[in-house]
C-alpha cells in the first residue's frame, strides 16, 4: 500500500503566554515510497501532554525544542500498513514519538512493537505508557512510598495524578488530591476511592482546604502544579516528608519569571526531600512496570479515564484544553 499525502501539524510561531490556535498550522505533505528495511505507519492515536508546552520555547532543556514550520512530535500508536522490514509485519501495532501526523515512513529504529494484550491500544499512551510509568516512578523511586504515608496529589484527576492516587491506595496509604470541578471530585471519591478531595477553584483558602483534607499532615506530596499548591503543601508537610516534582503546569504559560514559594525554609526546618525527575531517566524499569500494572488491570484494581478528540485537526484544541482543565484522565486524539 502506498499513501501519497499526509496531514501533519507544524509549530507556526513560538507562543508567549497561553498558546492560541494560530500557534499551530495544519499542512499536507507528500509521503515517500518505502525503501528496503523501511515501513509505512498509519497513526491511530496521538498523545497530548503538558510537557509539550516547554518544547515550544527556544531554550536548552532536557529535550530539544520544537522547530518552527516543522512537524510537532509526540507519543503515538500506529499500525504498519506497508513493510519492507522483516521486524515489522503489515498489521502490527507500534508505539513511537512520531505523532502529530497521519502517516510516516520509518526504518524501525524509532518504533516499539506493542505487546500482545487484551488492553486497548491507546492505553500504551496512558496508563501503560509514559503517564503511568511517571506515576509509578515518582511514587516508588523518587518519593520512596511507604504504606503508612499520608499522600497529597495535585491535579489528581489527570493522566498522571489519577494513577498516582490509585497506586498509593493500593499500597495502603491515606490519599487526598486537588481537582477543579465537581465532576472530578466525584470521580476521585466515588470511582477511585480517594479519602478526601480539595476543589481548588471553589475553596476560599487553599491551604486551609488541604489541611482539612490531610488532618495528619502530608508525608508525600506528588507535585504536578506548583505555585500556590506548592506553597500550601510545604507548610503542611510532616518532618521527613518527600516531594516528587513531576510537573509545574501552573507556570508553563508564564511570560515572566515566577517567584519561588516564600516558605522554602520549610525544607530545612522539616528536613524535607524535594526532587524533580524525568521519567525517561528511569525507563529501564518500564518492562517491570508494564508487568505490574497489567496484573493490577487484569485483577480490576486499577482503572483509567480518557478524554478523546476526533481528527488530527482537533489536536490543537485538545492541547489547549490541558491548560483549562478540560481533560478527565488522559487527553488523546483519535485519528480517522
Amino acid at each position: 500500500m502506498q499513501i501519497e499525502k499526509s496531514r501533519e501539524l507544524h509549530l507556526n510561531h513560538r507562543p508567549e503566554g497561553t498558546p492560541t490556535l494560530d500557534a499551530f498550522k495544519l499542512v499536507t505533505v507528500p509521503v515517500a515510497e518505502i525503501a528496503q528495511n523501511e515501513v509505512l505507519v498509519k497513526n491511530l492515536w496521538m498523545s497530548v501532554d503538558p510537557y509539550m508546552r516547554g518544547r515550544m520555547v527556544d531554550r536548552k532543556s532536557y529535550v530539544e525544542p520544537f522547530k518552527l514550520n516543522a512537524v510537532l512530535e509526540g507519543g503515538a500508536i500506529g499500525e504498519v500498513i506497508a513493510s519492507k522490514n522483516p521486524k515489522f509485519a503489515v498489521g502490527s501495532k507500534v508505539s513511537s514519538m512520531c505523532g502529530w501526523r497521519e502517516y510516516f515512513v520509518s526504518d524501525g529504529s524509532d518504533l516499539q512493537s506493542l505487546p500482545q494484550t487484551d488492553i486497548a491500544d491507546q492505553a500504551f499512551l496512558g496508563i501503560l505508557g509514559m503517564p503511568g510509568m511517571t506515576a509509578y516512578t515518582g511514587l516508588n523511586t523518587i518519593a520512596q512510598l511507604k504504606p503508612s504515608d499520608r499522600v497529597f496529589v495535585s491535579a489528581a484527576s489527570g493522566a498522571v495524578g489519577a494513577i498516582v492516587c490509585q497506586i498509593a491506595k493500593l499500597k495502603g496509604c491515606y490519599v487526598a488530591g486537588s481537582v477543579g470541578s465537581k465532576e472530578k471530585e466525584h470521580y476521585l471519591l466515588k470511582e477511585l476511592g480517594v479519602d478526601a478531595v480539595v476543589n481548588y477553584k471553589t475553596c476560599d483558602n487553599l491551604q486551609a482546604a488541604i489541611a482539612d483534607a490531610c488532618p495528619e499532615g502530608i508525608d508525600v506530596y506528588y507535585e504536578n502544579v506548583g505555585g500556590a499548591h506548592l506553597e500550601a503543601c510545604l507548610n503542611l508537610m510532616n518532618t521527613g516528608g518527600r516531594i516528587a516534582v513531576c510537573g509545574l503546569i501552573d507556570q508553563y504559560n508564564a511570560t515572566s519569571p515566577v517567584p519561588g514559594p516564600s516558605n522554602f525554609v520549610q525544607l530545612l526546618a522539616k528536613r524535607i526531600t524535594m526532587r524533580g525527575f524525568i521519567v525517561f531517566d528511569h525507563w529501564d524499569a518500564y518492562p517491570e512496570y508494564v508487568q505490574t500494572m497489567s496484573k493490577w488491570i487484569a485483577d480490576g484494581k486499577v482503572s483509567w479515564k480518557e478524554t478523546v478528540f476526533e481528527g488530527i485537526e482537533k489536536a490543537p484544541e485538545a492541547f489547549l484544553g490541558l491548560f483549562k482543565g478540560a481533560n478527565l484522565g488522559k487527553m488523546l486524539v483519535k485519528l480517522a
